[in-house]
């Protein structure tokens, strides 16, 4: 990605360090995050300094290697860092496939895991690039195309997965319009989607998360597409809180619905939705909201009825019959459990 005319990845392992871009802080403030130990990797995803499928696989990776320089050939160091790694977001599928990948190539040495992990955040990188140039090819000129959450370079190391075809499109001078849901509670997209969009000079506009029936019935909304943390064998999707409600939208008003995701973010051990865990976080997430003063400063406020209480589920699950298709590395995959077993097989 391109901030103020510097390049920049997402995530990346750099010594015994991993640095990041600190999510928490735009798109009102850049700053670059370091974290010294895997604990304290752990933690960046965990209250989201990293997010997004693809950075948090990525991040899972650098973490194991770091438990692998850090535990100096001690297996049970290792073993339970990897545990403690798989715990910090349980839906996202991503995060055990690198923690699993880095785990077993440590088992040769620990360089063998370094390794590994800038193999996986390379792969991130290379798959999420396809994905933007397969999404492209379904993008035609003059398209308005609706988000949910944050899927773009933030989201993975570089590129990004639902993103990826806008910026494609784009870059290739088409004339595409971006409507950003802005994704209570955390408002990925009101603050991390349109920061990137703005960056990369795409049009756009920021709408409530509750305004997608609305832009659709008049006719505003030519596709959707989101991305995914964990899809089922069958195609059922888990992603952030919301989506499910803009699939059945689309189902609705004949809008096609597209998934942008790498092959990484599928799980073959489980043969549908209901399967996959989802993560309950915080109720201060939905109670609260952070921004800051005329100084600068952040500040949390709250923004509900004092002594109430709030739920916040993280992720809900879109059957797979109301997805049009999958957008991955290795092209347009219809959303047909026949089709998606033959390519766990493969």
């Amino acid at each position: 990605m391109n901030i103020n005319g510097q390049p920049y990845h997402t995530i990346w392992l750099e010594g015994s360090s991993v640095f990041m871009i600190n999510q928490n802080l735009l798109p009102f403030e850049f700053r670059i995050y370091e974290a010294r130990t895997y604990r304290e990797t752990c933690r960046a995803i965990i209250t989201m300094i990293t997010r997004g499928a693809g950075a948090i696989g990525a991040a899972a990776g650098f973490a194991m290697a770091q438990a692998f320089m850090e535990g100096e050939g001690n297996s049970q160091y290792t073993g339970h860092a990897r545990k403690e790694i798989e715990a910090t977001r349980p839906t996202a599928r991503n995060l055990f496939y690198a923690a699993e990948r880095v785990f077993n190539a440590g088992a040769v040495s620990t360089d063998a895991a370094v390794e590994e992990a800038l193999r996986v955040a390379q792969e991130n990188i290379d798959d999420a690039l396809k994905i933007g140039e397969a999404g492209n090819t379904l993008i035609p000129d003059g398209c308005r195309i609706l988000t949910h959450c944050n899927a773009g370079w933030l989201g993975f190391v570089d590129w990004g997965s639902a993103l990826a075809p806008v910026y494609k499109a784009h870059r290739e001078g088409k004339k595409v319009f971006v409507f950003a849901d802005e994704t209570r509670p955390r408002s990925q997209g009101a603050r991390l989607t349109a920061w990137e969009l703005l960056n990369e000079g795409v049009p756009h506009a920021v709408v409530p998360d509750n305004a997608g029936a609305h832009l659709m019935s008049k006719g505003l909304v030519d596709m959707v597409i989101v991305g995914a943390d964990r899809i089922a064998a069958n195609g059922d999707t888990a992603n952030k809180i919301g989506t499910f409600e803009k699939a059945i939208l689309a189902k609705e008003f004949g809008i096609p619905f597209y998934v942008a995701a790498p092959l990484s973010t599928f799980d073959f051990s489980i043969s549908e939705g209901s399967q996959i865990p989802i993560e309950e976080r915080s109720q201060d997430e939905v109670l609260y909201q952070a921004g800051p003063d005329a100084e600068g400063e952040i500040h949390h406020i709250r923004v509900a009825n004092p002594g109430s209480s709030a739920i916040n589920p993280a992720f809900d699950v879109t059957p797979a019959k109301y997805i049009t298709a999958f957008i991955t590395e290795k092209g347009i995959l219809k959303a047909h459990p026949e089709d998606l077993s033959r390519l766990g097989q493969s």
